[in-house]
């Protein structure tokens, strides 16, 4: 049976409002808070339906990284999770907010290793603080800033994502993943093939040399990313998976080119031409290969997506495995 919304009569909680105290005290819930307002939160739910996801999104806050020596100054953007039971009609917010401050305002003045150990220390302090949940997800999202070199050696900051989440059963072990995401360029195969046939067409006697060279062909924006779930023993560098990720591309992208870095960029992709689906199995194989003793249960998801410019629509190739699965 579902109770009524309690309502007060004479500055006095009505005897409905007590019996729905003496119902929630017994699954051992707070219902009057210290200003002797009614905890609508707890009351019972009129639709008995366990969510498995309640919280907050897009809550920003500085962070600070230090980890081998290296301090970095990050802005995050959380999404906080926890599941919610059946009988009870709301989820205290308040408190997701209360948790991700005290747990950052720790980090700024004591720098956490990464991201991932960040949103580790909240899972564990949101199960605490809410005593209903079974469950907790926390999600982090930040641009991330790296010098790379581009073909002719011009130094920039280039932007990457680094994500990282936490999550836990209370009675479960803690998963910590680590992610990042990254935007490259790629170019079609078979569309430079179509091209090599119908110009070896027009110039035939030049066939042998059209046959060795980059040949025309359209190009895409490429935003590849890597979630790994990182075991307790295992050390995962974000900056490792960025090199992965613009290895397995046709080739990286930069904010500033002057024209001979600009035309070494497109001749260096038009030499490297993929497929989405190249790119993925690209990432798989070199995750293999840096990481030869990551544990064949940890989890990983490779997503690629190129951006047509031919065509009105994208697209998109993505795996989702363990290392044991990859390694058959």
């Amino acid at each position: 049976m579902c109770e009524k919304h309690p309502k007060w009569r004479n500055g006095e909680r009505s005897s409905n409002y007590k019996s729905l105290i003496n119902i929630h005290r017994s699954k051992g819930g707070l219902h009057i808070n210290n200003d002797d307002f009614p905890d609508i939160q707890n009351m019972v739910s009129k639709r008995h339906f366990l969510l498995t996801r309640v919280g907050i999104t897009g809550l920003k806050k500085p962070t600070v990284v230090e980890r081998d020596g290296r301090r970095i100054n990050l802005i995050p953007t959380f999404d906080v999770y926890v599941d919610l039971p059946a009988y009870q009609k709301g989820s205290h917010m308040s408190r997701n907010a209360e948790v991700i401050n005290k747990i950052v305002d720790m980090s700024v003045r004591t720098p956490v290793k990464s991201l991932e150990e960040l949103a580790s220390k909240i899972v564990v302090e949101l199960l605490a603080t809410h005593e209903y949940a079974s469950f907790t997800q926390v999600d982090l999202s930040s641009d991330y800033f790296l010098e790379k070199t581009s073909p002719l050696g011009r130094k920039s900051l280039e932007n990457y994502k680094i994500k990282a989440s936490a999550r836990k059963a209370r009675d479960g072990p803690l998963k910590k993943i680590l992610g990042v995401e990254v935007v490259g360029m790629t170019v079609c195969p078979c569309a430079m093939e179509i091209t090599r046939e119908m110009v070896s067409s027009m110039y035939p006697d030049d066939k042998e040399t059209i046959s060795k060279m980059p040949m025309l062909t359209h190009n895409q924006r490429n935003i590849s990313s890597i979630e790994l779930e990182i075991p307790p023993e295992a050390v995962v560098e974000a900056d490792d998976l960025v090199d992965i990720i613009e290895s397995s591309q046709s080739s990286p992208t930069f904010e500033i080119l002057k024209r001979s870095d600009e035309g070494k960029v497109v001749l260096n992709a038009h030499k490297n031409p993929k497929f989405v689906e190249d790119v993925v199995r690209d990432i798989l194989y070199y995750l293999l290969e840096r990481y030869p003793d990551m544990p064949g249960s940890a989890k990983v998801k490779v997503k690629s997506i190129s951006e047509e410019s031919i065509h009105k629509h994208n697209a998109i190739a993505e795996r989702v495995t363990t290392f044991e699965e990859l390694k058959k």
